[in-house]
């Protein structure tokens, strides 16, 4: 059974930092390409961040560039996304996922929720 499951969230201050932790499971995980994306209140999933399947090239969401940085072990069917210097704005639900091979959503997880105080 295909299992993403998001780690790490919570509640900091602003300019605080967390970094979340998403554990895969069920697929070849070392194939897909992996990503972050994000759920404020009220509003529609939003692209966060992406990393190859190898790890060698990322992208992130304007937002979130210089703040925020994504990676992955392989060997631990694990990917990760460091925030620093968060923002109330960045308060939202984090979602891991597997791509698909168009680019689109193959697998993702129950989200992990992020609170940014002022």
């Amino acid at each position: 059974q295909v299992q993403l499951v998001e780690s790490g969230g919570g509640l900091v201050q602003a300019g605080g930092s967390l970094r979340l932790s998403c554990a895969a499971s069920g697929f070849t995980f070392s194939s897909y390409n992996m990503g972050w994306s994000r759920r404020a209140p009220g509003k529609e999933r939003e692209f966060v961040a992406t990393i190859n399947w190898g790890g060698g090239s990322t992208y992130y969401a304007d937002s979130v560039k210089g703040r925020f940085t994504i990676s992955r072990d392989n060997a631990k069917n694990t990917v990760y996304l460091q925030m620093n210097s968060l923002k109330p704005e960045d308060t939202a639900i984090y979602y891991c996922d597997a791509k698909d091979r168009a680019g689109g959503y193959a697998y993702w997880g129950q989200g992990t929720q992020v609170t940014v105080s002022s």
